[in-house]
């Protein structure tokens, strides 16, 4: 079993930044590939971004977030992070970070085998 809390949401006004922060516990979290999703209300869970690499050295993000999020993770902490900047209104969401054990967990939910309970973010226009 891997354990994820995530942290860092909150109110932000469009235009700002926020840092998200994943802490894993209970397996080795450099056997894990990670990554990020958003639900927000009345929408399917969807992709944000993805560590490649379980060294975090090459990610895949979302058309919608790139050039603005940066996914990043530092395994001697058991943290993943999810930089946030230049936020939109349609950024709004609950955010979960969720850990795979596939060599290609994807961009879609099921090809993680862990979830965090997530953390709200609220962009305000």
């Amino acid at each position: 079993q891997v354990q994820l809390v995530e942290s860092g949401g909150g109110l932000v006004q469009a235009g700002g930044s926020l840092r998200l922060s994943c802490a894993a516990s209970g397996r080795t979290f450099s056997n894990y590939r990670m990554g990020w999703f958003r639900q927000a209300p009345g929408k399917e869970r969807e992709f944000v971004a993805t560590t490649i690499s379980r060294s975090g050295g090459s990610s895949i993000l979302a058309d919608s977030v790139k050039g603005r999020f940066t996914i990043s993770r530092d395994n001697a902490k058991s943290t993943v992070y999810l930089q946030m900047n230049s936020l939109k209104p349609e950024d709004t969401a609950v955010y979960y970070c969720a850990a795979s054990s596939n060599i290609v967990p994807g961009t879609t939910p099921r090809g993680y085998d862990y979830w965090g309970q997530g953390t709200q973010v609220t962009v305000s226009s």
